[in-house]
């Protein structure tokens, strides 16, 4: 009946509508697809691990015989109760900051961004949690108001429960778009499904999307806001057959990672190489690197100065190298560093003791360093730290990119020390190192180059190289961003300060 009274929404003119108010749906009218399984799944693993996303994956069934044969309150409420029920409040809003808006950004739907965007007033009417979506849709989206599912919580903790007047579909969509607008109507209403039909003809004008499996979403170019910054440990949204899959593999990948780390750290280096390639991990190498220096007729150690992809960078620029090249590090964890097949050296962001340390350790041979100072997922990179460039003139520029296809072997918000076996769990991860030019010497602090110059241009290299693109956010703001702190590492060291450290 809504598909004939409406018009589709490609029908909506978007010109001239700076004025105007628009009120959307979100499954399947600004997200493409209809199920919000997927992102109660995301949060069901981030927070509750593998054992709250199986509960969540048997409730499914139940959730879906409700939704389809009895309300689709019923069956939002299950998913509601499955995910939430007993998680902290705090954790939930994390994983909603984080790690949810990645996944929501790459499913808008693009005749629906073509008029929400147009509007310049924004609201939002949605049967999802708004503890989950309000992060997104206000942040990336420009939402003014997010009208959806209030949860029930106790002392700091999610019951599993909503609050009255329950989950928002129907006749209560209307209701709260009524209480939220009074007498004024809003401008367009835009929603996909019959049950939308009570609040869209509150609406002056309204318009239905029609389910387009096919058609493809807004391009990352075209967000008012660029995800660069996320976390989470799930590469892939977790519909009900890759959520199943991942808990399968789970076990399996985790042997798997423990005996890929266990050639990594026990093989010669010259090895390595050929024993990942066994194990199914894909090593590329391109460019020419410049050969080892030799101490013995007084040769200063080459400095390698990565992007920074994963804590593993060092690691694959030995493996690619066939010899153990010491590596600085800041927050890696203990765990991390007593796997770890090469010496690391851990910094205080104190200026002079770093600076006379890597001075130190250049003069005993090559060394490594990634000078972002934090990793960054997506096809950016931070700024520089320049200290770098004041201690040698000898650099050689080195392009990271990794690829993965079930996990993420980075986190801001959990536990770094199962970074690498993150990593080493997906079935056939694959690292591209890539060596550039040295640096000549005409372009080095030894020229009469400020040291911000010279890290500034190896910056623009190596994105020119890797079709990146340069920023000026740091390791600060990705904290900030993701959680909540500025990425300070407040624990006391186990070791005494300059103590170098390896397997």
């Amino acid at each position: 009946m809504a598909k004939t009274t409406f018009p589709t929404v490609d029908k909506c003119t978007s010109i001239g509508r700076e004025p105007h108010t628009v009120v959307a749906n979100m499954d399947g009218t600004l997200l493409r697809g209809r199920s919000s399984f997927p992102y109660f799944a995301l949060v069901a693993f981030e927070v509750g691990g593998i054992l709250r996303l199986l509960f969540l994956l048997l409730a499914t069934p139940l959730a879906g015989l409700l939704y389809y044969f009895v309300s689709e309150s019923a069956g939002i409420q299950v998913l509601v109760f499955a995910t939430f029920a007993g998680m902290k409040v705090s954790d939930i809003e994390s994983v909603a900051r984080a790690v949810l808006p990645k996944f929501y950004s790459s499913d808008l739907h693009p005749e629906t961004w073509r008029v929400f965007s147009a509007c310049g007033k924004r609201r939002v009417l949605t049967a999802n949690p708004t503890i989950m979506v309000e992060a997104f849709l206000k942040d990336v989206l420009g939402a003014d108001l997010v009208l959806g599912t209030k949860i029930a919580t106790y002392k700091g903790r999610a019951t599993g429960l909503v609050c009255k007047p329950g989950i928002l579909v129907g006749k209560n969509k209307a209701d709260a778009l009524e209480k939220a607008f009074g007498e004024t109507q809003p401008d367009i209403g835009l929603g996909d499904r019959d049950i939308d039909t009570p609040f869209m003809s509150l609406c002056k004008e309204a318009f239905i999307v029609p389910p387009q499996p096919e058609v493809k979403p807004v391009t990352i170019d075209k967000l008012p806001k660029p995800i660069i910054f996320h976390d989470g440990r799930l590469v892939q949204k977790p519909t009900p057959l890759i959520a199943l899959l991942t808990i399968l593999w789970i076990p399996i990948g985790f042997l798997l990672a423990c005996l890929r780390i266990a050639a990594g750290a026990l093989l010669p280096m010259p090895l390595v190489y050929y024993a990942f390639m066994a194990l199914g991990v894909r090593v590329t190498i391109k460019g020419t690197p410049p050969p080892q220096a030799k101490k013995s007729i007084g040769q200063s150690g080459v400095l390698f100065v990565c992007s920074h992809r994963t804590l593993l960078d060092p690691i694959f620029l030995s493996t690619a190298l066939g010899r153990a090249i010491p590596a600085v590090t800041y927050s890696v964890s203990r765990l991390s560093e007593i796997i770890s097949p090469i010496k690391t050296v851990r910094l205080n962001r104190d200026r002079a003791k770093d600076a006379s340390m890597i001075k130190k350790l250049l003069e005993e041979g090559d060394l490594a360093i990634c000078p972002e100072g934090t990793t960054c997922r997506e096809p950016f990179l931070l700024r520089f730290s320049a200290l770098f460039a004041e201690l040698t003139d000898q650099l050689v520029p080195v392009g990271m990119v990794n690829r993965m296809s079930m996990f993420h072997g980075t986190t801001a918000r959990g536990w770094k020390g199962m970074d690498p076996f993150y990593f080493f769990m997906n079935p056939s991860p694959a690292y591209e190192v890539t060596f550039l030019n040295k640096l000549p010497l005409e372009l080095t602090c030894s020229a009469g180059k400020s040291s911000h110059e010279v890290a500034n241009y190896i910056q623009r290299v190596i994105a020119a190289t890797l079709s990146y693109e340069c920023t000026s956010f740091t390791r600060k703001d990705k904290y900030q961003a993701l959680a909540g702190n500025d990425g300070t590492v407040v624990e006391k060291p186990l070791l005494k300060a300059n103590k170098v450290m390896g397997c």
